[in-house]
């Protein structure tokens, strides 16, 4: 296994991010981000929005001591929804699955939700290897590809892990 840690998210993480969401083939891959990848101005602004938030739970996950993604929580619509970005050239490695395993084991809050393109398999597996179920489906446009997809819909309960659906928490923004 990977050496795999999660910590605080620090200043200099933030270029490797911005690399990170720089990448074609992830942006297509995951279907729903920024935009423009490649406006580094709303980047920065966006994570300045996100680091300042209370309610916003975020990490750098690093593989052997180097940052391979990033991973948070984030209320939308009163759900703490959970959200993760690895780097294209480490895919594969199970890195994603287990950074949130570990996030699963500091994050307390359930019910936990989670959204993936239905065409990004490899993301839906991680969720699904990690206790979330389906829940729902439905269309909805996506910047990575210009269009509209399919969005699969999952949420991890209590009784999946063990875990305390009384610690849902207010606030927050959408990856």
């Amino acid at each position: 296994m990977n050496e795999i840690r999660l910590r605080a998210v620090v200043d200099a993480d933030l270029p490797h991010f911005f690399e990170h969401q720089l990448d074609e083939v992830a942006n297509r891959q995951a279907g729903f981000t920024a935009k423009d990848p490649s406006d580094r101005d709303a980047f920065f602004a966006k994570w300045t929005r996100i680091r300042a938030d209370p309610n916003v739970d975020i990490r750098t996950i690093l593989e052997r001591g180097e940052v391979a993604g990033s991973i948070l929580s984030y209320v939308e619509d009163e759900r703490r929804n959970v959200s993760y970005w690895i780097a294209r050239d480490r895919w594969g490695r199970g890195i994603a699955s287990q950074a949130l395993a570990l996030y699963l084991k500091e994050c307390a809050a359930r019910p936990l939700h989670a959204s993936a393109a239905k065409h990004n398999v490899a993301s839906l597996r991680v969720l699904q290897k990690c206790g979330f179920e389906t829940i729902g489906e439905e269309r909805a446009f996506a910047n990575g590809l210009g269009e509209v997809i399919d969005e699969v819909f999952l949420k991890l309960d209590a009784s999946a892990d063990g875990a305390d659906s009384s610690a849902d928490a207010p606030g927050g923004v959408r990856s």
